[in-house]
């Protein structure tokens, strides 16, 4: 699928992508473009700040070459807790043996093991579980003070050196945001990233710590993989900009049992809120070595779409994987067939939106109810912030939606949003003039059809945020 100046996508649902390995070079990273990504997600748990400023250099002369916006977030890797080192590199547990965690730095053995992390040993109690290597061996603390825990194995495995350890029962006092994380931080918000994704968030005050270095350079993305997240749904959402259901580490932390029910959890609260919501983590995992997918993934793909969600992602499927660019083709071919069945719109919308009580709301609600009547061609939001274009994907309206800022940071941002087509345009400062421009982008990019309504969002003062306040159709010509 070729792409120019005035294509665009044919779906509202978007594709997030992962670079790495396998998706380096400016060749590949064009190819995954024209095969559907959207927004690429730069993973900061791998590889170096060089080798991450070229892959965003490639991104923007793609950008540049096509003549719209494209999207970046970066990931930040988070804190890592980790078992210490161990006498040989491992040892094997059995069921039910006892052993001791402490602070110590001399490696382990049978007997005990080094858990280098305070944090840990502030939080847990009694009864809590410990997970080692996503899992595969799982501990239970029974008995414990501020620098050791005696545990019990609950199932037989091997520990080895370093391995990673989940606390799924406790809130830990400790930031998300490790030093790593602040270095990574300033070096993205330097080049110009987007999106911020924020790993392990327990409570909204992470996000707000998050949010306070940001400065409103870019819009903050709550990763939620832990139960503590969960508990504080409602808060995490209303704080963040967006989030992403990461089902990695929230399968570790959770019963595999309840990682649907809390998926659909989380995109019901985002889509009620408004807020972007991203399902990530697995979704093609086979095509890491399949030139094709398993039906019970392209299945679960299908779901997130019947639910509404503005962006599905691939992981090492695109960064590591041997078809990143099949992977993406099958991911677009996914979302185009589910939209095109009549059932996806109606099981979209079985879902409440919350309405504000501002002439914002108001005008999107409209524009929803006027798009299932009249013959429309397309949605055009004028926006400085944002936020009106935000307001309009939240309805879900039957119609594209062409969002134009004169802020090109704004129009990357908005890449990774429901059904709309993000755009750098001139400012207005009449509605007549929107009128005419907005008529004019329409039929730029693609979407004109002479005799269809055009709706228009817009607001006066011009150019000053949250001042939408009328709706207006204009036909097409």
């Amino acid at each position: 699928m070729k792409l120019n100046a005035i294509s665009h996508r044919d779906r509202n649902a978007k594709i997030l992508a992962t670079l790495g390995p396998a998706s380096r070079d400016a060749q590949t990273i064009r190819a995954l473009f024209e095969a559907g990504v959207d927004v690429f997600r730069f993973n900061f748990s791998h590889g170096t700040h060089e080798e991450h400023r070229a892959r965003y250099e490639a991104v923007r002369a793609i950008e540049r070459e096509v003549g719209r916006p494209v999207g970046i977030l970066m990931d930040l890797q988070g804190p890592k807790l980790r078992l210490g080192a161990i006498e040989g590199g491992s040892i094997t547990v059995k069921a039910g043996q006892e052993i001791t965690l402490d602070m110590r730095t001399e490696p382990g053995n049978a007997q005990r093991l080094p858990l280098p992390h305070p944090e840990i040993f502030a939080a847990i109690k009694p009864g809590d579980q410990l997970l080692i290597d996503d899992g595969k061996v799982r501990l239970t603390v029974l008995d414990c003070d501020l620098d050791t825990a005696r545990v019990q194995v609950l199932n037989a495995g091997v520990l080895s050196d370093r391995k990673g350890v989940n606390v799924p029962d406790a809130i830990l006092p400790l930031s998300p945001l490790t030093p790593k994380d602040r270095e990574d931080l300033a070096f993205g918000l330097s080049l110009g990233v987007d999106w911020v994704a924020l790993s392990f968030v327990q409570r909204a005050a992470d996000i707000d710590e998050l949010k306070a270095l940001v400065n409103h350079r870019a819009w903050v993305m709550a990763k939620l993989e832990k139960p503590a997240a969960i508990e504080s749904l409602d808060a995490i959402v209303a704080t963040a900009d967006g989030v992403m259901v990461a089902r990695g580490d929230l399968g570790v932390e959770c019963a595999p049992e309840d990682v649907p029910v809390l998926q659909k959890r989380i995109i019901r609260a985002c889509r009620e809120a408004g807020k972007p919501v991203v399902v990530a983590t697995q979704m093609l995992e086979s095509m890491i070595s399949s030139p094709v997918p398993t039906r019970a993934e392209v299945s679960d793909v299908a779901g997130a779409i019947y639910d509404g969600v503005d962006a599905v992602m691939l992981s090492a499927e695109s960064a590591a994987g041997q078809y990143p660019v099949a992977a993406v083709e099958m991911m677009n071919r996914i979302l185009c067939a589910t939209e095109a069945d009549p059932l996806q719109r109606r099981t979209m919308q079985a879902v409440q939106t919350w309405r504000q009580t501002t002439a914002q709301d108001a005008i999107s609600a409209a524009i929803g109810t006027v798009a299932e009547t009249l013959p429309v061609a397309a949605t055009v939001a004028f926006t400085s912030s944002g936020a009106s274009t935000l307001r309009v994907a939240h309805e879900r309206p039957n119609a594209p939606i062409l969002s134009l800022t004169p802020h090109i940071d704004v129009a990357r941002r908005l890449t990774l949003v429901w059904g709309v087509h993000s755009t750098q345009a001139a400012d207005v400062a009449s509605m007549d003039e929107v009128a005419d421009h907005a008529s004019n982008e329409v039929m730029r990019h693609g979407f004109g059809q002479r005799g269809r309504a055009v709706l228009i969002a817009a607001g006066t003062p011009f150019g000053v945020s949250g001042t939408t306040n009328s709706l207006r159709i204009v036909w097409l010509r």
